[in-house]
């Protein structure tokens, strides 16, 4: 049976080189017979977490704001597999990215003690240069601290302008990595 995996695309370019990763990440799973909805963070409206505690009080809303996470909300807590994609943006994920996942803590205040959903998670990433050993000791970090399992992840450097990745070895991996979920 095919696992549900929801992508988060927290590049504000599309169509940039972050979405190619992710168009042969997609390739591979569908291709497997999973299941894959990205969300285009960049194009929706996601405001900050007000660190307000007042959410998992309905689980269908489990944050107070009413805003573009409701749309995230039902996809994430169905999926198997979070998939988190970003540019490198000072050496950790783009803001748009860390945005949205702050606000995906109203899920795990809908259980009484504050439990993460458990989830298996991949990060795609894209680059200019090829130093990501900060976002990747983040991304470690915040597996261990959700209990999640990291199923594995493409890191593609030396990729700026719009297109760089084309013909790119990494889009192979994506795939690959899609395609092993």
């Amino acid at each position: 049976m095919g696992k549900r995996i929801v992508v988060l695309n927290g590049s504000p370019r599309k169509g940039g080189n972050t979405s190619a990763l992710i168009d042969a990440f997609r390739e591979g799973a569908e291709g497997a017979g999973h299941t894959v909805e990205v969300f285009f963070l960049q194009g929706m409206d996601i405001h900050g977490c007000r660190g307000c505690f007042g959410g998992g009080k309905d689980p269908d809303h489990p944050c107070l704001q009413r805003d573009g996470m409701d749309q995230i909300y039902p996809a994430y807590r169905a999926a198997d597999i979070v998939v988190l994609a970003s540019p490198l943006y000072y050496w950790n994920l783009s803001g748009q990215l860390r945005t949205a996942f702050d606000r995906l803590f109203a899920v795990a205040e809908c259980d009484p003690n504050y439990a993460n959903p458990r989830k298996e998670c991949a990060l795609l990433m894209a680059a200019e240069g090829d130093d990501f050993s900060d976002v990747e000791s983040y991304y470690d970090n915040l597996m261990r601290h959700l209990g999640w399992t990291d199923r594995g992840r493409v890191l593609c450097g030396g990729v700026m302008a719009v297109g760089d990745i084309s013909g790119h070895e990494d889009l192979d991996e994506a795939r690959a990595l899609g395609a092993s979920m």
